[in-house]
C-alpha cells in the first residue's frame, strides 16, 4: 500500500507519526530523544555513512516536527548535518570536450576562467567563474554543462544559495514557502516547519473539557490523495480523530469566486489571492501590483471566518498540500481565523500516530461546495470560477481576458508582460506550484492523475452553481 512518491517522504512521517504518538500518551518530553534510535534500531546505518550521524540529523527532524525554529521565522527550514551529498554544481566541463582549435568558450568568457591542459581540453576555474553560462553557449560539442543542485533547481525565484559551509541556506527575504525545494531535495535537508503539537493540544483539549467544538477545514486538493482508500472513509477518519464536523475549504472558494468575480467588474483589472505563495512573491517583487491583488482572503481563510463568526470559541484546523499555508496564518489577518494549518503528510501522521485505518471505515459524505469551488485545486479552476461568477452575475458586457498560471515562472511571466502593459489580460490567476495545489510540496502523491481526480470530484456536487453554493449560508 504505497501512501507517498518518495522515500525522504516516508521518512519524515516516521518523524511526524513518533511525535504525534508521544503527544497523545502524554510522554513525548520523557521520550523525544529515543525517537531517532526508533526509527534507525541497532547499529546499522541505513541511509547515511554511520548510524550515528543518522541519528543526529534525525533529532533535527525531530525538532522541526515539534515546531521548533532556527531562530527564523520562514516555514521552510534546513537542516544542514542532512545537506552534504550534493556536489557544488556549477558549469563543467565533460569528457565530450574535444580539444578543439576553435577555443571559443575561452573567447567567449570575459572573467578568463577557461585555461587548456596539454590535450587542448578546456577546464573551468571556479575562483574566476561567475556561472554566466557564456561558454556553454557557444561550445559546439555541448561540452559544458550546467550542473546545480535539485533545491536551487527547483526554487524558481533563487532564494537558495549555498553557504560557506556548502550547505543550502534559504534567502528569507526572497522565499514564498512555495515548498518546491522541499519536496525536490533527494535528502530532505530541507523541510517545513510542523505544527502538528499545536493540533493535537486543540483536539485533546476539546475532548476533555467540551468547550469548543473543532472544525476541520479540508482543501479541495484531498480529493486527489489517500489514493489507498475512499474520500468517505477519510472524512469519516477526520470525525473519528475528535473533529466536530469536517468543512469544504471549497465552500470558501465559491465564496470568493462570487466577491472576486465582482471585484473584478468594479475594477477592471485583479489578480488572484488564493495561493498564499503568489501574493508573497507579487509583495516582494511587484510591490506597484500589490493594490490589484483581490481583497477577498484565501478559501481557507474565508470559510474559516465564517465559522468564527457563527460558532463562537470554535477552534479551526486547516488540512492541504500547501507549505505557504503555515506562513499565510502567521498573518494578522488570518490568525484569528484560522488556528492550525497542516499538510496532507502531517494528517496521514496523525491518522497512524492513533492506529486509525480509514480503510475499515464506513464513508461519510462531503458536501459543502459546487464544481466550481471544488475545481480551485488545480491550474484554471479559479479562471473557470470567476468566469461563471460573472455570468451567475449577469455581467454579460465584461468580457473575461484571464491567464492561468501554471507555476511560479508562468506568474512571474504574466505580471512583468501586464507591469509593461504588453497583454491585455484582466485577471490573473497565479498558482506558484506546477499543477496548481494538487503539486503542492505537502501532497502524498504528485502527478497529472491527480488533476482528473479533481474534476471527478468537482462533478460529484450537488450544488451545480456558485450561488446555490452560498446560498446555505445566508
Amino acid at each position: 500500500m504505497r501512501k507517498f512518491d518518495t522515500k525522504v517522504q516516508h521518512l519524515k512521517y516516521k518523524v511526524l507519526r513518533e511525535v504525534a504518538r508521544l503527544a497523545w500518551n502524554d510522554t513525548l518530553l520523557e521520550n523525544v530523544l529515543d525517537i531517532p534510535k526508533t526509527i534507525v534500531p541497532g547499529n546499522t546505518p541505513t541511509m547515511r555513512c554511520c548510524v550515528y550521524k543518522e541519528r543526529a540529523i534525525l533529532a533535527e527532524r525531530v525538532k522541526i516536527a515539534m515546531g521548533a525554529s532556527n531562530g527564523s521565522s520562514n516555514v521552510i527550514e534546513v537542516i544542514e548535518t542532512a545537506c552534504d551529498e550534493c556536489p557544488m554544481g556549477g558549469y563543467e566541463v565533460t569528457n565530450a570536450c574535444r580539444g578543439c582549435l576553435a577555443h571559443r568558450c575561452e573567447d567567449a568568457c570575459k572573467f578568463n576562467a577557461i585555461s587548456f591542459d596539454q590535450n587542448h581540453v578546456a577546464h573551468i576555474d571556479k575562483t574566476k567563474c561567475k556561472e554566466c553560462g557564456a561558454c556553454a553557449k557557444v561550445c559546439p560539442y555541448t561540452a559544458i554543462i550546467s550542473r546545480r543542485r535539485p533545491c536551487e533547481n527547483a526554487c524558481k525565484i533563487k532564494a537558495i544559495h549555498m553557504n560557506e559551509a556548502k550547505a543550502a541556506a534559504i534567502d528569507d527575504e526572497k522565499c514564498i514557502a512555495c515548498g518546491a525545494c522541499v519536496y525536490q531535495c533527494p535528502f530532505g535537508a530541507i523541510t517545513d516547519k510542523s505544527y502538528i503539537l499545536d493540533a493535537i493540544d486543540i483536539i485533546k483539549k476539546s475532548e476533555n473539557n467540551k468547550k469548543y467544538k473543532v472544525y476541520a477545514v479540508v482543501a479541495p486538493s484531498i480529493s486527489s490523495q489517500f489514493t489507498y482508500a475512499k474520500l468517505g472513509q477519510v472524512i469519516k477518519g477526520l470525525k473519528e480523530f475528535g473533529f466536530h464536523a469536517v468543512v469544504e475549504a471549497a465552500l470558501g472558494a465559491d465564496m470568493v469566486a462570487d466577491a472576486e468575480s465582482r471585484e473584478l467588474v468594479e475594477k477592471g483589472f485583479l489578480t488572484s489571492s488564493c495561493c498564499p505563495a503568489f501574493v508573497s512573491y507579487i509583495e516582494k517583487n511587484f510591490p506597484d501590483m500589490i493594490p490589484f491583488v483581490s481583497h477577498s482572503l484565501s478559501p481557507m481563510a474565508t470559510i474559516a471566518k465564517y465559522l468564527k463568526e457563527h460558532e463562537k470559541g470554535c477552534k479551526v484546523i486547516f488540512i492541504g498540500p500547501c507549505t505557504a499555508k503555515k506562513a499565510e496564518v502567521q498573518k494578522e489577518s488570518v490568525k484569528q481565523y484560522v488556528d492550525v494549518a497542516m499538510t496532507f503528510e502531517e494528517l496521514q501522521a496523525l491518522f497512524d500516530s492513533r492506529d486509525i485505518d480509514i480503510t475499515t471505515l464506513s464513508e461519510d459524505v462531503l458536501d459543502n461546495a459546487s464544481y466550481f469551488g471544488r475545481i480551485f485545486a488545480r491550474c484554471g479552476g479559479l479562471s473557470d470560477a470567476v468566469a461563471q461568477g460573472i455570468k451567475e452575475h449577469g455581467n454579460t458586457d465584461f468580457e473575461l481576458k484571464a491567464v492561468s498560471c501554471d507555476g511560479i515562472e508562468q506568474c512571474k511571466v504574466a505580471l512583468l508582460k501586464k507591469s509593461k502593459n504588453l497583454t491585455e489580460a484582466n485577471f490573473i490567476e497565479g498558482m506558484a506550484c506546477v499543477g496548481g495545489c494538487i503539486g503542492g510540496a505537502g501532497c502524498l502523491t504528485h502527478g497529472e492523475k491527480n488533476k482528473a481526480e479533481v474534476d471527478k470530484y468537482g462533478r460529484e456536487a450537488l450544488e451545480k452553481t456558485i450561488a446555490d453554493a452560498i446560498s446555505v449560508l445566508k
